[in-house]
């Protein structure tokens, strides 16, 4: 059975590209394009693995990584965090916050598709 990624990114082309791609490598897609829409999403499909933008309008990636850490239906769901923000300080806040994985953009297919493999 393929695996299900929940894609959240507000970007529309970052978001298309990331679908193709998991598409492409045989994983079933879900997006939402903010940090709300995600965790009610995660809690309806109840995917194997999020990727997850942090520069989003309203809940951004690192609020919506805790909540979805908060939520007993949602804790045990693993976030790969897909961001322009590079700094040695982002990824420690995400790593507190939870997030198994952190992906810089930009980024190649190769990189993110091993960091979702290694989930």
């Amino acid at each position: 059975m393929a695996r299900t990624i929940l894609i959240v990114e507000d970007s529309k082309v970052d978001r298309s590209r990331l679908e193709k791609l998991l598409s492409g490598a045989g994983y079933q897609v879900s997006s939402v394009d903010n940090g709300s829409d995600a965790l009610a999403e995660a809690k309806r499909c109840k995917p194997d693995a999020i990727l997850m933008d942090v520069n989003m309008p309203g809940m951004d990636g690192f609020a919506a990584t805790r909540a979805l850490r908060g939520d007993s239906a949602t804790k045990d769901i693993p976030v790969v965090l897909v961001t322009a923000k590079d700094q040695k300080a982002d990824k420690a806040w995400g790593q507190m916050l939870g997030a198994k994985g952190y992906v810089t953009k930009p980024f190649s297919d190769e990189q993110l598709l091993s960091q979702v493999r290694a989930l």
